[in-house]
Formats: C-alpha cells, sequence, structure tokens
C-alpha cells in the first residue's frame, strides 16, 4: 500500500478522503494547520518536507474561496520536487473553471495548469458543486430578514454532487500512477438554484419567498449559460433529495 499525504485533511472533503484511505488499508497523513502530528502552513509551505518525505501520493484537497490557492499550490509543487518520491498529485477542481470567468474558478484553473507544468505526475478531477454548498449558499442568503424575500441569481441551474461520492473517487484516483485529466464528475440531476432553494427552506422549516434576481457580469452569464455544468457525467447517485433526509435523519 501507499503512503498517501491528504491536504486538508480534516475538512469536510478531506476528512472523508483520509477514512476512505485508511479503511483501504493505506498509510495515510493527514495535513491542516491544526495537526499534531503533521502540522503544515500551505501558505508559506512549513512543515511540508517533514510530513511529505517519503510519500508517494498526494491529494490535495486544501483550498481557501478567499484566494491563495495558487501560492499554497507552489509550495507543494516545490515540496514534492524535493523530495523526489511523489508520483502522482490528485488535485480536486471544479466543472467550468477554464470558462467561468468567477475569480475562484480561475484561480483553481490556474492551480490546474501550475500542476500540469510542474514536471510532476498529476491526476485531475473536476466535479460539480457539492449539496453542502448548495446548503450553505442558501443559508448565507437567507441572513436578509424576514419578511423580505430571500434573492437568487435568477436562471442560474447547478448539479450538486454528494462529497462522499466525490471522496471515494478520489480514493481510487489516489494511486501511484497518475491518470492526467480524468472524466468530469456531476450529479444526478441539474435544478435551478431557487428549485434547490425552496426545497432547502421547506426541509428546515422556514417558509421564505424566493426572489430570482438577475444579476450582471460576464461570471454571472456564464452561469446562466451552464458552464459549470456536466450533463454528460451525471454518475452521480445521491439527490438534493437524498441529501435533504439524511441531514434531517442526523439531526432527528
Amino acid at each position: 500500500m501507499s503512503t498517501v499525504l491528504v491536504t486538508g485533511g480534516t475538512g469536510n472533503l478531506g476528512a472523508l478522503v483520509v477514512t476512505r484511505l485508511r479503511d483501504a488499508g493505506h498509510e495515510v497523513r493527514a495535513l491542516s494547520r491544526h495537526s499534531k502530528e503533521y502540522p503544515v502552513d500551505l501558505t508559506d509551505g512549513s512543515g511540508l518536507d517533514a510530513a511529505m518525505a517519503g510519500a508517494e501520493v498526494v491529494v490535495h484537497c486544501a483550498s481557501s474561496p478567499r484566494g491563495g490557492d495558487d501560492r499554497a499550490a507552489g509550495h507543494l509543487i516545490e515540496a514534492a520536487r524535493r523530495t523526489g518520491t511523489v508520483t502522482n498529485v490528485v488535485y480536486i477542481s471544479i466543472v467550468g473553471v477554464d470558462v467561468v470567468p468567477f475569480g475562484y474558478y480561475t484561480v483553481k484553473y490556474q492551480v490546474e495548469r501550475l500542476l500540469e507544468e510542474s514536471g510532476l505526475g498529476v491526476t485531475i478531477l473536476r466535479t460539480t458543486q457539492f449539496h453542502d454548498l448548495v446548503a450553505m449558499s442558501v443559508d448565507a442568503l437567507a441572513k436578509v430578514p424576514a419578511p423580505l424575500p430571500l434573492p437568487l441569481p435568477k436562471g442560474v441551474r447547478v448539479q450538486p454532487v454528494a462529497v462522499e461520492e466525490v471522496a471515494a473517487r478520489l480514493a481510487e484516483l489516489a494511486v501511484p500512477e497518475p491518470a492526467g485529466r480524468v472524466p468530469d464528475m456531476g450529479g444526478p440531476e441539474i435544478r435551478t438554484l431557487a428549485d434547490l432553494g425552496r426545497s432547502y427552506l421547506a426541509a428546515t422549516g422556514r417558509r421564505r419567498r424566493i426572489l430570482a434576481v438577475p444579476l450582471a457580469g460576464k461570471a454571472y452569464r456564464a452561469f446562466v449559460r451552464g458552464g459549470h455544468l456536466a450533463p454528460g457525467h451525471a454518475v452521480g447517485r445521491r439527490t438534493f433529495a437524498d441529501f435533504l433526509a439524511e441531514r434531517a435523519a442526523r439531526s432527528s
């Protein structure tokens, strides 16, 4: 079995990847700034050399919407080169990063290119948005005080996928042999964000009117066109309704 390093190993996705890999018998090093065993700060690269020593595979799940993913990837690439044992860097990206001019997507695409040009073995998986992200987005927008309607972007469709299914796929790809850019991974259905918002509010017992609001800008138009969707790769099985049912069962 391989020695696998997982960045963001305590995060929503990374923790699931760590569990999958350990259950499969791999030696796994879960990296985070707060890890007792492998404390690593990707913003400056501190701790990376010690954590990466002897590792064959890196699964790069750490990411920040606040920025800096490109710098973090640079530090990761440099450390992987220095150690000389890493044969595959597995990176989780997003469908549409090359066609949707949204700031976070643009940086994710920069990271893809940094990895592809690094000389290292690389595997890149793009997925659609997680169910959890839809829920968090609606929760954030629902902070608009009632009885004001909850504003959601008009005409934007979403193809949410289960984070557990993405974790399972990443664990499959975490092998010494790199696979390059692998087929995208999308959720099983495409629905409007407004429709998903209504379902989520109903499931959480909130009665709010939703107002579909048209926005401006190139990023919004790209989302409306569906640049972030993967209808030809709807391989996920768990629907948003499944996600809501499981969430309700856990909280009951």
